[in-house]
C-alpha cells in the first residue's frame, strides 16, 4: 500500500466541495487523516474569491500516475472542475499529489514532493498538521519546519467552523 499526501483546495461553494471532495477520495481509498480547513487569500487576482484548502492522507494501491488520471481527476469532474490555462482560476475542487511515500518522482510534468510546499503556506501548514515529523524527500526538514517558515508572512484563518471529515 502506498501513501499518497493530497493538497485540496476550493474556492467555489468551498465548504459543500471541499466536504464532498473529501468523501469521494474516501471511496477510492482509505483515508488516514484530513487537516482542518484553511481560508486563503487567492493567488493571482486579489478579486477572485478566497480559497479553502486543506490535506488529506489516503492509502492506496495506486501508483501516482494512475491515483492522479483515475481518481484524482474523476473526483474534480464530478464536481464541476473547470479548466482553464489560468493556474490560479477559481475553481470547485483541485486535489494535487503533494508527497508520496517518501518518494522523489516526477508524474507527468509534476515533481514529487511538489516544489510548492517549500513556498506556499496554504500548501504546508495542511499538511504539517497531518504529518508534522515527515521529513522532505528533498530537504529533510520537517513538514512542521517547512511550515513555520513558510507561513512567517502569510495570512491564513484555521476554519474550525468547517468540518471535512468525521
Amino acid at each position: 500500500m502506498n501513501r499518497a499526501y493530497l493538497s485540496l483546495g476550493s474556492s467555489l461553494d468551498k465548504e459543500r466541495n471541499l466536504r464532498a471532495g473529501v468523501g469521494l477520495l474516501a471511496e477510492h481509498g482509505r483515508v488516514l487523516a484530513v487537516s482542518s480547513a484553511y481560508e486563503t487569500a487567492p493567488i493571482g487576482n486579489p478579486d477572485d474569491p478566497t480559497f479553502l484548502n486543506a490535506a488529506l492522507i489516503l492509502e492506496t494501491p495506486l501508483e501516482p500516475q494512475a491515483l492522479k488520471e483515475t481518481v484524482l481527476r474523476a473526483v474534480e469532474d464530478r464536481l464541476g472542475r473547470q479548466r482553464t490555462s489560468d493556474p490560479n482560476a477559481p475553481r470547485t475542487f483541485d486535489a494535487d499529489i503533494s508527497l508520496f511515500n517518501d518518494e522523489i518522482l516526477d508524474v507527468g510534468r509534476r515533481h514529487i514532493p511538489d516544489p510548492e510546499i517549500l513556498l506556499y503556506a496554504h500548501i504546508a501548514v495542511p499538511l504539517a498538521e497531518i504529518a508534522p515529523n515527515y521529513r522532505h524527500p528533498e530537504t529533510g526538514e520537517t513538514l512542521a519546519a517547512i511550515a513555520r517558515r513558510v507561513s512567517l508572512d502569510t495570512t491564513m484563518i484555521r476554519r474550525d467552523d468547517v468540518s471535512l471529515w468525521r
